[in-house]
């Protein structure tokens, strides 16, 4: 008998078992086998058993010299009075290498600069050996990419999104990318923004008049097909110094931007301060903002949140060290009241190893040492955020169309 002529229920139950980096070489096995994956039922149950292998893991995405790692996180194996480096250690293990743009020679990719994750999808703003930008949407899970064409052309300091419109019928969702740029390049004003619609393959322009400013390096957090950025004020000769920042919500449904929601603490456009976002199970927001004065930290989630409210609970606040240097993100485990915050060795340092700080309440701290980094050109930050795989299936390119 060959694993054709196995009844389904058995067959699922054996691809069930198929590592996550398999999953592609498996799908495109046989004609059977492809539509078997593309099924949502079985799709559902295969992320059911794959999602927690094992008790209180979590999956999370890291970028780590431009390469991109399916890790699993397990904050609830160390104890605060544990000094033993490999717990703390084995609490963050490698599961699979979903992609390293870098090992496909055809595109020429020198490097992956940003990653957004939205619904089990990344959006990879990738930059080529001669120094052009592409944008590509991938379902790791799946091994699915699908290279988004610019309208005209993509920007270094271009500010992207991705999201979904919510229909009445929940399981309806249709994926969106905002990209805007409201700056200037090579001393030349622009103002665009627009938006790509994943079932039309085109871009729309649209007009808007905004009083604040993003920052590009400020990732924005989808959350529930929603993406939120902290912003702050601009004049009419560019941002004000000194001014607090609030988040912004850019809703895929309506398409438009929400107004000016607070935030819990308050954070000014100087200093060396941290203020950097992350989410919840998709169903929280969540603020880490370090004082780099007071060494002071504090984790806050929502207790509601929608593109024009929100509400604030505090996690857990920790005063106990200095980052020397940017945090690019971070990981909660709420349950347990932990975070996992990625950064590097300062910049003086020798070795600039990529570093993630585990932090909890009651003052616990432990440093996490994820190797060296390797590339000596660009210094990245390590960037994470929780992934949960989806069935979500990417069309492959087809001709741009453009709207006005």
């Amino acid at each position: 008998m060959s694993m054709s002529d196995l009844p389904r229920d058995m067959l699922e139950e054996i691809l069930s078992r198929v590592p996550v980096n398999s999953i592609r070489a498996v799908q495109s096995t046989c004609k059977n086998w492809n539509t078997l994956f593309n099924d949502q039922s079985f799709t559902k149950n295969l992320f059911g058993k794959t999602i927690a292998t094992k008790e209180r893991e979590s999956l999370v995405v890291m970028v780590m010299d431009y390469k991109v790692y399916l890790m699993s996180v397990n904050l609830h194996g160390i104890d605060k009075d544990d000094d033993d480096d490999n717990n703390v250690k084995s609490s963050i293990m490698h599961k699979a290498k979903l992609v390293s743009l870098n090992d496909d020679a055809d595109d020429l990719i020198n490097h992956i600069d940003r990653i957004f994750h939205c619904n089990g999808l990344l959006l990879l703003l990738c930059i080529t050996k001669d120094n052009i930008i592409k944008l590509a949407v991938m379902n790791p899970y799946f091994g699915q990419t699908r290279w988004i064409k610019p309208r005209n052309t993509y920007h270094y300091y271009d500010t992207f999104a991705i999201g979904y419109e919510k229909k009445m019928n929940n399981s309806l969702r249709t994926h969106k990318i905002l990209r805007f740029n409201d700056g200037y390049i090579e001393n030349d004003q622009i103002y665009e923004f627009e938006i790509y619609n994943f079932n039309s393959n085109s871009w729309k322009v649209f007009d808007f008049t905004h009083d604040w400013d993003i920052f590009f390096n400020h990732l924005g957090v989808s959350l529930k097909g929603n993406t939120y950025w902290f912003a702050t004020d601009m004049s009419r000769k560019g941002p004000i110094t000194d001014l607090p920042y609030f988040l912004i919500c850019f809703d895929f449904t309506t398409e438009r931007f929400g107004p000016r929601l607070p935030l819990p603490f308050h954070s000014y456009d100087h200093g060396d301060d941290t203020v950097t976002l992350s989410s919840v199970r998709d169903e929280q927001l969540a603020v880490l903002f370090h004082c780099e004065d007071t060494w002071r930290m504090e984790i806050w989630v929502t207790t509601k949140i929608n593109p024009k409210e929100v509400s604030w609970n505090k996690l857990f606040l920790h005063i106990h060290y200095s980052f020397k240097d940017w945090a690019g993100s971070f990981f909660i485990d709420e349950k347990r009241n932990v975070a996992l915050v990625l950064c590097k060795r300062p910049s003086w340092l020798p070795v600039r190893s990529n570093i993630a700080y585990i932090v909890g309440k009651d003052g616990y701290f432990r440093e996490v040492d994820l190797g060296e980094h390797t590339h000596n050109k660009h210094c990245y930050y390590p960037l994470v955020c929780a992934y949960v795989p989806s069935s979500v299936q990417i069309k492959q390119d087809a001709p741009v169309m453009q709207h006005h």
